[in-house]
């Protein structure tokens, strides 16, 4: 049977990711088993990028979406921050899966409306306060956006979720298509 390795800390702690691990990925998330198992490629690559740590560092993040691994980047910096579902500064391979599976076509929208409200409250207060947004989603005036105002304000301009859908993610196996061929795990 197809096993992989997850690192869930240092080295020496790692475990195999069993069909059932991928299994309970699969029914957390909107992929499938094979296309979990085509993410954990794309994982491993972007992982070891810098160290061999099965871990996502921040400065691998940056390298893969900016091309530039020293230069702080805010947008892909808190993007990594709402990826790091454990605020320890490193994503594992399950907060990688289920971060990216809100990106999925088929994820529902509040689920991006969340997210995307995660990104734009900086400094994680529950609120998007006057220096993180734009005024005309303060529909109580009150300095702040919260959660409501937020999802008030996405139904009102739903381009504002554009980017929160990869339409690759539908297809992420025919990227990797070894897995569709020698994965011994059915979905």
């Amino acid at each position: 049977m197809h096993t992989f390795l997850c690192c869930i800390g240092l080295k020496k702690n790692k475990w195999r990711l069993k069909s059932e691990d991928l299994a309970i990925l699969a029914s957390e998330t909107t992929f499938t088993v094979n296309e979990i198992e085509a993410l954990h490629v794309l994982f491993k690559k972007l992982s070891s990028s810098m160290t061999d740590d099965d871990l996502i560092q921040k400065e691998e993040f940056r390298l893969a979406l900016c091309r530039n691994s020293r230069k702080p980047n805010l947008f892909t910096d808190r993007v990594f921050d709402v990826f790091d579902a454990k605020h320890n500064g490193v994503i594992d391979f399950g907060e990688f899966v289920r971060s990216l599976s809100i990106f999925h076509p088929k994820a529902s929208e509040a689920e991006k409306i969340e997210f995307a409200f995660k990104l734009y409250d900086l400094r994680q207060t529950g609120y998007i306060e006057r220096e993180e947004t734009m005024t005309e989603a303060d529909s109580k005036g009150d300095g702040r956006i919260d959660e409501e105002e937020w999802k008030e304000f996405v139904s009102k301009n739903p381009a504002i979720l554009k980017n929160m859908t990869l339409p690759y993610l539908k297809e992420i196996t025919l990227a990797f298509p070894s897995f569709v061929l020698s994965s011994e795990v059915q979905d």
